[in-house]
């Protein structure tokens, strides 16, 4: 029996998890296929009913229902209940569990980059939900502070007093103005979680900091993945900075949920060969 998995989300024309996923699925010959489940808010409640079939594995879940999917599981991981955020979801005989795999995602970026987070100072930009769980990944492993800066102050301060509980020192920011330069100057790690610099949309050709503004001795991780290099990385570059992009999490938190699905070692390799060739590089 064919099984199966897919993502939810609404639209979900942008996703490249069918094609990474599937291309993992078909690495290891499991009889799995992976759709697109496009899911509209009115729809997601019905959508997690179907999940409970026999032949479903799980799913992925993506904007806008991380948080909505919550209060329909069954059970949702520890990690996920503080991050507030459910990315992944398995089924195991009709009962579905939620996961966060996303900080996972971007903690394994930071391997790759070769950069510590222990002790040092983190400026994130935004402070919606991939800010979320990326200041709470953080915080987890050890940074000094995190200077969060956002359009609307509410959500940075929102996030900024969350933060402050799982123990770094915090301060909100505008996105803009003196204090976001003096932040980011003295950053050891510049996180842009915003979608600007993202292909088609209205901020593609921004970047969120002057490129003075940006340290040389810094990192600078952009979670946009296309165009693999954003403005502000190739702005970062300029400046001397290490970059890293959003391909690495993209890659990574689905590494991570493939294993939660099938017991199995994720293709890595394959995975990333597949989104490489997808995004044209």
């Amino acid at each position: 029996m064919t099984r199966l998995l897919g993502i939810i989300g609404y639209p979900l024309g942008h996703s490249l998890s069918p094609v990474f996923q599937q291309a993992a699925l078909d690495a290891l010959r499991l009889d799995v296929r992976y759709e697109r489940w496009e899911t509209p808010p009115d729809s997601l409640v019905e959508r997690l009913r179907s999940l409970r079939q026999p032949d479903v594995l799980g799913a992925n879940v993506t904007v806008p229902h991380k948080e909505a999917v919550i209060p329909l599981l069954d059970a949702v991981d520890e990690w996920a209940q503080t991050v507030g955020a459910v990315n992944t979801i398995v089924n195991r005989d009709g009962l579905l569990t939620g996961y966060n795999t996303d900080s996972v995602g971007f903690l394994q970026g930071l391997t790759e980059a070769g950069f510590d987070p222990r002790g040092v100072s983190a400026l994130l930009l935004g402070a919606g939900g991939a800010a979320r769980g990326v200041a709470l990944a953080l915080a987890r492993e050890g940074v000094a502070s995190i200077a969060i800066a956002n359009r609307t102050a509410e959500r940075a301060q929102a996030l900024a007093g969350l933060v402050a509980r799982h123990g770094p020192r915090t301060e909100a920011l505008p996105l803009g103005g003196a204090a976001l330069r003096e932040a980011a100057l003295r950053s050891q790690l510049i996180v842009n979680t915003t979608t600007l610099g993202m292909l088609h949309s209205p901020g593609e050709s921004a970047s969120p900091l002057s490129p003075a503004w940006i340290p040389a001795s810094a990192l600078v991780y952009d979670l946009v993945y296309n165009p693999l290099e954003t403005p502000l990385l190739r702005e970062a570059r300029r400046a001397g900075a290490r970059t890293q992009g959003g391909l690495a999490m993209l890659l990574h938190q689905g590494a991570a949920a493939f294993v939660l699905w099938t017991g199995r070692e994720a293709p890595v390799d394959v995975m990333r060969s597949v989104l490489r060739q997808v995004l044209g590089v």
